[in-house]
C-alpha cells in the first residue's frame, strides 16, 4: 500500500464532509512542518512568508480535488472518473458527475489564489530586498520558538481558509440543489473585490511614496496622502473586508439547508451555529490579528515612538481614523 493510499484510507471518514475538511487542514500543518525543519537548521526566515502563501494555494487545491483523487484511487483497474473542469463549473455544468464543482467553490478558491499569490510575492520580494525580516531576529535563534512560528502560520492558514475549505468539502450532490445566485453571493463578492482593491491601492500608494522618498522627491516621514488620509491603516481595512466577503458567500450556504445537509448536520440544534462559526472565524481571526496582535499595534507603536512628539503627526492621528476609513 502506497503512502497516498494509506493516507486516503486513514482519512476515509463516514461523513463525506470530514473526508475533505480534515485532510485539508492536516495538510497545512504538514507543509509548514516540512518547511520549518530546514529553516530551523539554517536559522533562516527567508521562506517563511512564501511558504505561507504556497500553503494557502496547496491546501485550497487539495480541498477542490480530493474527492476526485479519492474516487480515482479506489478504482485500481476500472475506468477512473474524470477530473472536474473549472470552466464547466463556471458554466454551471456537471461534466465530472458526482465529483463536479460548483461555481462558488471555483470562485472562492480563485479569490484565495489571487490574494495569496499577490501577498506571497510581495512579502518574498521584500525579504529578499531587505535581506532579513526583523520579526525573526531573536525567534530564529531558538528552534522551539521558530517551530511555534511555523505552527502559528499553519493555524492562520487553516482558520482563514475555513469558509472556503468548508464549502469545498460539501458534496456536489448537495451544492447542485442551490439556486444559481443568492443575495449573499452578490454581497460577498462585492465585499471581496472592494476589499482587495482597497488593499492593493493602499499598498501601491505606500510603495510609490517610498520610491519617491528614495528619489528625494519629498522629505515626508510618514504617508498622509491618498487612502492614507482616510485611514491610518487602509491596507489592513482592505484585508479584513476581503475576508469578510469570502465569509459572506460561504456563510450564506453553510447556515442554510444545503449546507446543513452537506455537513451531515441536518436536523441538529447546533448545525446552523456551527456553520455560521466556520464562516465567521476567518474575518474574526484576521481582524483580531490586525487590530490586537501583529498589525495595527506594532505599526502604531513604531510611529508613536518616532514621531509622537511632533504636532503634524498628532494632527494626522487625531483627524484620521485608525481602521475604518472616513468618508
Amino acid at each position: 500500500m502506497t503512502l497516498l493510499s494509506s493516507l486516503l484510507h486513514l482519512t476515509n471518514f463516514r461523513n463525506p464532509f470530514l473526508r475533505t475538511l480534515i485532510p485539508s487542514v492536516s495538510a497545512a500543518f504538514a507543509i509548514q512542518t516540512a518547511v520549518a525543519i530546514p529553516s530551523i537548521l539554517a536559522q533562516s526566515e527567508r521562506f517563511y512568508d512564501l511558504s505561507g502563501s504556497l500553503t494557502y494555494l496547496s491546501v485550497t487545491a487539495l480541498s477542490l480535488y480530493l474527492p476526485t483523487l479519492r474516487a480515482r484511487a479506489s478504482l485500481a483497474g476500472g475506468i477512473k472518473p474524470a477530473w472536474p473542469s473549472l470552466l464547466d463549473a463556471l458554466k454551471g455544468g456537471a461534466g465530472a458527475g458526482a465529483n463536479a464543482l460548483n461555481w462558488r467553490q471555483v470562485v472562492l478558491s480563485t479569490a484565495v489564489a489571487v490574494w495569496a499569490t499577490r501577498l506571497g510575492s510581495y512579502l518574498f520580494q521584500r525579504v529578499l530586498s531587505d535581506g532579513k525580516d526583523s520579526r525573526f531576529d531573536e525567534i530564529k535563534k531558538s528552534p522551539p520558538k521558530f517551530l511555534v512560528a511555523f505552527m502559528a502560520q499553519a493555524t492562520w492558514v487553516s482558520l482563514c481558509l475555513m469558509p472556503v475549505l468548508a464549502i469545498n468539502s460539501i458534496p456536489h450532490a448537495a451544492l447542485a440543489t442551490l439556486p444559481l445566485l443568492k443575495t449573499t453571493d452578490v454581497l460577498g463578492l462585492l465585499l471581496f473585490l472592494g476589499g482587495l482593491s482597497f488593499e492593493v491601492a493602499a499598498d501601491r500608494q505606500k510603495d510609490g511614496w517610498v520610491q519617491e522618498k528614495k528619489r528625494k522627491e519629498h522629505d515626508e516621514d510618514f504617508l498622509t496622502r491618498g487612502l492614507w488620509s482616510k485611514s491610518r491603516h487602509p491596507n489592513y481595512f482592505g484585508e479584513s473586508t476581503l475576508w469578510t466577503g469570502i465569509a459572506t458567500v460561504a456563510g450564506g450556504i453553510l447556515v442554510g439547508n444545503v449546507g446543513q445537509v452537506g455537513m451531515g448536520l441536518a436536523g441538529t440544534n447546533y448545525g446552523r451555529i456551527l456553520g455560521l462559526g466556520m464562516a465567521a472565524v476567518s474575518p474574526a481571526f484576521v481582524t483580531f490579528l490586525l487590530l490586537k496582535v501583529s498589525g495595527v499595534p506594532m505599526s502604531e507603536k513604531k510611529y508613536d515612538e518616532r514621531y509622537g512628539n511632533r504636532k503634524d503627526y498628532q494632527e494626522w492621528k487625531k483627524n484620521t481614523p485608525m481602521f475604518i476609513p472616513k468618508l
